[in-house]
């Protein structure tokens, strides 16, 4: 059994295992505690002391930033005080500037009054020879009106529409090089339907056609009783471009002076007939150039479709082809059908030939044989047998003979 002795009295115990067991677990329990408890103080220990070092820091850091800030709170003070002086002396800097400008603008103010003064008299003197100008030239405008109202008077309808045309014509010539180099731009002379238009417009790319106009021009003299309105032509123009194939029909008129409609720009009719436009003449230019540009932009497209159409043509043809060589192989081979028909017929009408030629030759055969047979038996007996002269004759020329 173990035995335990006394630290105080050193008097010796024994104790059984179940007590000894007890006393060292209480032994080892007590100083587990103790170690733990020391722990625990050791771990508060330096917790306060972290506290108070970082509390430490912290006054630390907070009383440097009290003293940076009134170091800046004194840096701050000059700087308003260095301002403040600064402020002063621009002042009175700006003051006496602003007091030599004020001076300077009354001399300038004293020396324009007396500009003004001269420019007055000169202004006036110029006015005056302006008006003068003026009537002269107004004078020389009604002098031209008067003459284009004689001149207009003077021509006839026809020769109205033709100068209308040529104006429209040359404004064309003057831009075809820059802006329309690969453009046809021409009369239409094509009077196979009954009527034609004026002009007519197309361009291509790579042989796809991607914009064509058909142009109609209309004017008339102002001494005209008879006032046309550019409805009036609409039908006839729309019939000129669906025959002529034109995408697009323009009238440049010059007709309804008056009409605010058509003075505006460009008008879509549209609603009246497919793709038609009508405009001033100084509008024919920016007509042709705004379609043009627009049908640019789906000149891809047009190019997609003018190869599947010629894609469609091909098949079309090639179907067609076929179509004839099969018709052309048809016929061909009912004709050698009936040929070979014909030619079976006249080969079995042969044989058929040839079997009758055969009986007849058999028949012959047969008949020569028999002829031969009956040849053979012939005597003179026999051939005398009724013809008792003959025999007499024979008689005697056997006798002789003998």
């Amino acid at each position: 059994m173990p035995e335990i002795k006394c630290p105080n009295c050193e008097k010796v115990f024994t104790v059984d295992e179940s007590g000894y067991a007890q006393i060292l677990k209480q032994v080892r329990d007590a100083e587990f505690e103790k170690e733990i408890k020391q722990r625990e103080d050791a771990d508060l220990k330096m917790a306060r002391l972290e506290q108070e070092r970082t509390h430490q820091d912290a006054l630390a850091k907070k009383e440097a930033a009290l003293a940076e800030k009134d170091r800046q709170i004194e840096q701050l003070k000059a700087q308003l005080e260095k301002a403040d002086t600064e402020k002063e002396l621009a002042v009175t800097k700006a003051t006496q500037e602003k007091e030599r400008e004020l001076s300077e603008k009354e001399n300038e103010i004293v020396k324009l009054k007396g500009d003004i003064d001269l420019q007055k008299k000169e202004d006036e003197l110029e006015k005056n020879n302006l008006i003068e100008v003026h009537k002269g030239e107004i004078k020389l405008r009604d002098e031209e009106i008067e003459r284009l109202k004689d001149f207009k008077a003077k021509l006839s309808t026809k020769m109205v529409g033709e100068s209308l045309e040529q104006h429209c014509l040359n404004q064309f010539n003057q831009l075809r090089m820059t802006a329309f180099p690969n453009s046809e731009f021409g009369k239409d002379n094509d009077a196979s339907s009954g009527s034609k238009g004026d002009f007519i417009y197309r361009e291509s790319s790579e042989g796809v056609e991607f914009i064509s106009i058909m142009f109609e021009m209309k004017n008339e003299m102002d001494t005209t009783s008879t006032k046309h309105k550019n409805e009036d032509f609409f039908k006839e123009l729309d019939k000129d471009r669906r025959e002529k194939k034109c995408e697009y029909a323009v009238l440049v008129s010059l007709l309804e002076a008056d009409n605010e409609l058509y003075n505006n720009g460009i008008v879509d009719v549209s609603y009246a007939y497919e793709k038609m436009f009508v405009v001033r003449p100084q509008f024919f230019i920016p007509i042709i150039s705004l379609l043009r540009n627009a049908a640019l932009n789906s000149l891809v497209y047009r190019k997609q479709l003018a190869e599947i159409q010629s894609q469609q043509v091909d098949l079309y043809n090639f179907e067609n082809n076929l179509m004839e060589f099969k018709g052309s192989f048809g016929r061909s081979v009912e004709l050698a059908g009936k040929n070979y028909t014909k030619a079976i017929d006249d080969i079995q009408k042969a044989i058929d030939n040839l079997k009758d030629v055969k009986e007849k030759l058999e028949l012959s055969m047969r008949q020569l044989n028999q002829a031969n047979n009956k040849l053979d038996d012939v005597s003179i007996k026999k051939l005398t047998k009724n013809a008792p002269s003959v025999k007499q004759m024979f008689d005697e020329i056997k006798n002789e003979e003998g």
